[in-house]
């Protein structure tokens, strides 16, 4: 009898079954999963292909080798079990995988500037003060919507407040 087999008594088709979702109590589901997840190392071939069947809707490309295709199966019930990416996570993949399909590199992500943060900037000889408030921005004792509005305000033209104060640079030169 092979040593990979889940249960020496049940068929491949019954070692699968054992993988399927099932409803169970939250608390449980962790060590469930955790159970599923050691279970795939020592599935055989056949059962890995029916399995990734199940949980993509395909069969797995032919030369899929198994080690990837225990992962993506891990992956995948993670998923189901754990929920998947965030909104924000996989807007950033699509836009990541958007600008390397056009030949660019991808641009990083913004950090968010944390609330007492003051921002320098010189503009024609005068150093010019904005401090980041919770919901808006205080330049000159005054509370402005946004740092666009405090740039188009110094400048007397529109610009990017994030880029103005050397937050964000233009595509391609480095930052």
């Amino acid at each position: 009898m092979p040593a990979e087999r889940l249960h020496p008594r049940r068929s491949h088709r019954q070692d699968v079954e054992t993988l399927r979702p099932r409803a169970v109590h939250p608390a449980a589901a962790t060590e469930v999963l955790a159970n599923d997840l050691a279970a795939l190392a020592s599935l055989p071939l056949d059962a890995l292909k029916e399995r990734w069947q199940a949980l993509f809707g395909a069969p797995p490309r032919p030369r899929l080798g198994r080690a990837l295709m225990v992962r993506a199966i891990a992956y995948r019930m993670q998923e189901q079990a754990l929920g998947g990416l965030d909104l924000a996570t996989r807007k950033r993949l699509a836009r990541v995988t958007h600008e390397l399909a056009a030949g660019r590199a991808p641009s990083a992500a913004s950090a968010p500037i944390k609330p007492g943060t003051r921002l320098l900037r010189e503009w024609r000889g005068v150093i010019h003060e904005v401090i980041v408030l919770e919901e808006s921005v205080r330049y000159r004792g005054e509370s402005w919507s946004s740092l666009s509005a405090v740039a188009r305000e110094i400048t007397g033209a529109r610009w990017s407040g994030p880029r103005f104060f050397g937050l964000k640079s233009r595509r391609g030169d480095g930052r």
